[in-house]
């Protein structure tokens, strides 16, 4: 009903001109009878919108607004020129609509283009595409300028035959030109708009054959892996995939191109996938139930059935191009996906993950900072095993079409070769630490940072921001939750939680979040206890498992192992709780170069007590460290986590001093 109402004002207002010059002209009608005629008319269209359900439509009753003003005024006047004023008043108005749009964004294209498609929002293209519609409403723009001012021209200085003509025809043709000039101009841009294409959605002509998607070393080396080859081989890969008859597969690939490749023709053939940075022999041998296959590109124990990926792949015969062009489609939500992760108990557990969640999570990310990926290639220090190398180091180049290194970085002095092109680096606060300590300058430029898997120190990320010249963007999330917030610290400690969580502080002054990447609609009780701003960001203080009783006092191992640091002279460090006849605490600390300087030529004893001393302004004795360990690294593993288990390995053998 709306849209016939919306029809026949259209109408309506095409046929205005006509009908003044009909009225006047050829029927001779007088002045007040023409005005009072468009006074009923516009009275109609108010009551036919004033019935109408779902609301008061701005735009036709404008139209009846202007239609009676100026009828009164012809009214009252007897003056036909206020009839004539129509389509003038028309192009005044839409010529304000629009210029402010153009000032108080989003502009009005824009919001015409969203409610027609509503996959522009959020989309990597989504700036450009309210870049181009606020060019198109400065051109509209301008044409109500000029067909405000003939119209106006028409009315004053030219016959009524005149007026007619040019508002009811030719004003008409223009606009209609306008729009099939930007129609075809539209597409020609659309093909040039950037395209995400989800694991879970895209089509083997969702990009060119030709498309780059992985790279070797760095961009300018030349050794790439194109859409074919992505195609050609996940043929291959389901082919060996069909030949087989395990219901799921455990999968360690460190070469990015071949984990890519067998994780997509996994989910082709409807398998559940395993992925494990873990590949020892004990611990393969734990998680591979019956029906389970192991596919790898590493060497692994023959006890464990590994099937070596390179070699699979170069036994089966070149896909004929059918087989290159099927492109098997399965559901993103009845994907099977575990993801291994060593929680914060160091013991492994499988969390099941869909690809609905992690597209989500992608779709959110790209909506923030999909141009800031768009205009780089990609690097990674991460392993996409663990959720958060998957969603930034695999899953999202890959719908974003960026081309990504093949294999991750390991050594901080690699970013010395990156310096021909501009890089997006994934990284942990662990390996910038190490990039920091180990480099005094890199050649790259405009890279941009993301970091995630641990809590990086306002120094880190200060030096960070000295070496690198980006000041690198947070991310804090776990393999339960996905992402759920942001900061960069040099704009305060708080966390800024993603527009589609819902966060809040449970009894145990816990956080507890609701989002579209947690499947349970009850959310997910994290053990980070938080302080909770105004604002809705929030303060992370450390773990709930990081509180220990010592003697019946309990202590937070966090609060104890950011008080170290506040020394400056400790670079990192780690407090545990150990228990012999009783339970006590020790410390693994690494110092910094003030901290050596400091302490150059004393004995451990002295150092020792220097660390209990300043403790005791804050604690008691009794929950003071009785261990310590002087290091020159902590071990960590790939992801930048410390295990309580490697640390206690530092202490065993060591007397309590």
């Amino acid at each position: 009903m709306k849209k016939k109402r919306n029809v026949l004002v259209t109408v309506l207002a095409i046929l205005y001109p006509l009908l003044i010059f009909t009225l006047l002209v050829i029927l001779r009608l007088p002045a007040r009878i023409v005005s009072l005629c468009i006074i009923l008319l516009a009275a109609s269209v108010f009551l036919s919108y004033g019935k109408g359900k779902s609301g008061l439509d701005w735009k036709p009753l404008a139209s009846a607004t202007i239609l009676a003003a100026l009828a009164l005024a012809c009214f009252i006047t007897s003056r036909t020129m206020f009839l004539k004023l129509y389509p003038v008043a028309v192009s005044c108005t839409m010529l304000a609509v629009f210029t402010q749009s153009l000032f108080f964004p989003p502009n009005i294209i824009f919001r015409f283009a969203c409610l027609a498609d509503k996959s522009i929002k959020g989309s990597p293209a989504e700036k450009l595409v309210e870049r181009y519609c606020r060019k198109v409403c400065a051109v509209w723009c301008v044409f109500f300028v000029c067909n405000g001012g003939v119209a106006a021209y028409t009315a004053f200085f030219c016959g009524d035959r005149v007026w007619s003509v040019y508002n009811g025809g030719i004003s008409y043709l223009l606009m209609g030109m306008l729009f099939a000039i930007e129609y075809i101009i539209r597409k020609q841009v659309d093909k040039k708009m950037p395209k995400a294409h989800y694991i879970s959605e895209f089509k083997a002509d969702s990009r060119p054959d030709s498309h780059i998607l992985c790279y070797e070393d760095s961009w300018g080396k030349g050794a790439y892996k194109t859409w074919r080859d992505f195609l050609c081989d996940t043929a291959k890969m389901r082919r060996a995939i069909r030949d087989r008859n395990e219901e799921s597969w455990i999968v360690h690939c460190e070469d990015y191109w071949y984990f890519l490749v067998t994780f997509i023709a996994l989910l082709q053939c409807k398998k559940a996938v395993l992925l494990t940075q873990n590949i020892k022999e004990a611990f393969i041998l734990e998680i591979k139930r019956e029906g389970t296959g192991f596919l790898t590109d590493q060497d692994a124990a023959p006890s464990t059935g590994a099937i070596l990926i390179p070699s699979l792949l170069a036994e089966q015969g070149e896909p004929a191009e059918t087989e290159i062009r099927d492109s098997p489609s399965f559901q993103a939500e009845d994907t099977e996906i575990y993801l291994y992760t060593s929680g914060s108990t160091g013991k492994s557990k499988a969390v099941p993950q869909r690809m609905k969640e992690f597209e989500e999570d992608n779709a959110f990310i790209i909506s923030k900072w999909g141009n800031e990926f768009l205009s780089r290639k990609l690097v990674t220090t991460v392993s996409q095993h663990h959720i958060y190398g998957f969603l930034f180091g695999i899953s999202l180049p890959f719908t974003l079409g960026i081309p990504f290194r093949r294999k991750r970085i390991e050594y901080p002095e690699e970013f010395e070769s990156l310096n021909d092109e501009k890089y997006m680096i994934i990284a942990t606060p662990a390996f910038l630490k190490r990039t920091v300590d180990s480099e005094s300058s890199l050649p790259l430029k405009d890279c941009f940072i993301f970091t995630s898997g641990g809590v990086l120190t306002p120094e880190i990320a200060l030096r960070t921001s000295a070496l690198f010249g980006f000041w690198p963007v947070e991310v804090y999330g776990s393999t339960e939750t996905s992402g759920i917030a942001w900061r960069q610290s040099k704009d305060g400690l708080a966390w800024t939680p993603f527009d589609n969580a819902r966060i809040w502080k449970n009894d145990d002054g816990c956080l507890v979040i609701v989002s579209p990447y947690i499947k349970d609609p009850a959310g997910f009780a994290t053990s980070d206890l938080v302080d909770m701003l105004d604002d809705g960001k929030f303060i992370l203080k450390g773990r709930s498992d990081s509180i220990v009783k010592i003697e019946e006092k309990r202590i937070s191992l966090t609060e104890v192992e950011n008080r170290l640091l506040q020394t400056d002279l400790v670079h990192d460090v780690k407090v545990i709780a150990l228990e012999d006849r009783r339970q006590y605490l020790a410390a693994a600390i690494v110092l910094n170069e003030k901290g050596k300087e400091r302490f150059a030529g004393q004995r451990k004893l002295a150092i020792n007590g220097f660390f209990h001393d300043y403790l005791m302004q804050y604690f008691e004795n009794v929950v003071i460290p009785k261990k310590w360990r002087f290091v020159q690294e902590l071990p960590c593993d790939v992801q930048g986590k410390k295990h309580k288990e490697d640390i206690a390995a530092l202490f065993e053998g060591h007397d309590a001093e």
